[in-house]
């Protein structure tokens, strides 16, 4: 019989969650091999095995956060109003956040010093938002000069409230998914073009 395979996808996967976990709470100086082994009961011949040393750990670790990422805004299946795909892409947003806490302090507090490469393939996560948006613009359902104006915003908007909800910084008694999804809404009917409302069979907030 074949020998089992101890250094398989399920240990990357939880050697990847646990370094995120550990940048994201304690910062960069906490990551050591030799914490990370132990943390996940398994040893650093396994790490090094899988990543070949903490360089590439830190480089995996990044793709592997825009990757979830990027598959959660991938998913966003299309309604029919480009407006309301751009509200529910920010939607997918958050959830992805409030999945994996720990990787998305990794995406955006800058604990791992991304390389030219990986920022370029960070930035490609985001190429469905700037297609939603250049789709409403082409239909006359929003309007901009600069399609990346809205994008940006949407961004701005969507990743401020999700920190303050991430940091436990909203204020007491808040419904943070549905206040989330009121501003959500809000941002994208400000770009509408006057007369142009969702069809009537799209539902409202979730």
């Amino acid at each position: 019989m074949p020998r089992p395979k101890t250094h398989d996808d399920a240990l990357r996967h939880r050697l990847l969650d646990r370094a995120g976990e550990l940048l994201s709470t304690e910062g960069p100086n906490a990551l050591s091999l030799r914490r990370l082994a132990a943390d996940v009961s398994t040893s650093t011949t396994a790490v090094y095995s899988l990543f070949g040393g903490k360089p590439a750990l830190l480089e995996a670790l990044y793709d592997e956060a825009f990757s979830r990422f990027g598959a959660r805004l991938s998913a966003v299946p299309p309604t029919g109003d480009p407006a309301e795909d751009l509200v529910r892409i920010g939607l997918a947003y958050r959830e992805s956040a409030l999945a994996d806490p720990q990787f998305y302090a990794v995406m955006f507090s800058k604990v791992v010093e991304p390389t030219r490469e990986m920022s370029r393939a960070a930035m490609r996560t985001f190429a469905p938002v700037i297609e939603i948006v250049r789709r409403s613009v082409e239909q006359g359902v929003l309007h901009a000069d600069d399609p990346e104006q809205i994008a940006l915003s949407a961004w701005g908007l969507a990743h401020g409230l999700v920190s303050l909800e991430l940091g436990g910084n909203l204020p007491p008694g808040i419904d943070a998914a549905q206040s989330y999804e009121i501003a959500m809404r809000a941002h994208a009917d400000g770009w509408r073009n006057p007369g142009r409302r969702p069809p009537r069979n799209l539902p409202g907030p979730r």
